[in-house]
């Protein structure tokens, strides 16, 4: 099977390393609640052992899933501002209503923060454009005003 490399700005490389050593860190509290937990007695009625277990369960796969992140990490940079790119932050007119967004790999998206994916259907529309240049995007007159 072929890995995948995953698009991550510099930012966003560390953010995962925090959250993975967070995670590593919250093992020793997890494992103490278990075994708190199997003190109780009968384990297949025992709620906290079963809380206590699915929450490692989700911790150790989330570690999992961060590690495989970063191990396929290719780091983006925003390098020219001639055309949008991934790593590069582009200010819109989206029919009158002006518009900052970030462009990043699928693994950092989060439109409430003003980063989209150059997968989603925004950012595969202004992928490769120039400053200055007008599209139609759903049906709305769009502008890119600047390529940061």
């Amino acid at each position: 099977m072929i890995k995948k490399s995953v698009n991550l700005t510099a930012e966003g490389k560390k953010e995962l390393e925090k959250e993975l050593n967070e995670l590593i860190k919250s093992r020793p509290a997890i494992a103490e609640k278990i075994a708190t937990a199997r003190a109780f007695g009968d384990l297949s009625e025992n709620e906290e052992y079963s809380s206590a277990r699915n929450e490692q369960k989700v911790a150790e796969g989330r570690i999992l899933e961060i590690q495989e992140i970063l191990k396929n990490a290719k780091i983006i940079r925003g390098g020219k501002k001639d055309k949008v790119d991934l790593g590069v932050t582009v200010l819109l007119d989206m029919g009158g209503r002006r518009v900052e967004y970030a462009l990043v790999g699928p693994t950092e998206a989060n439109p409430l923060e003003g980063k989209i994916s150059n997968e989603s259907p925004i950012g595969k529309a202004i992928f490769g454009r120039k400053a200055g240049e007008d599209f139609d995007f759903n049906g709305k007159k769009v502008k890119i005003v600047e390529i940061k």
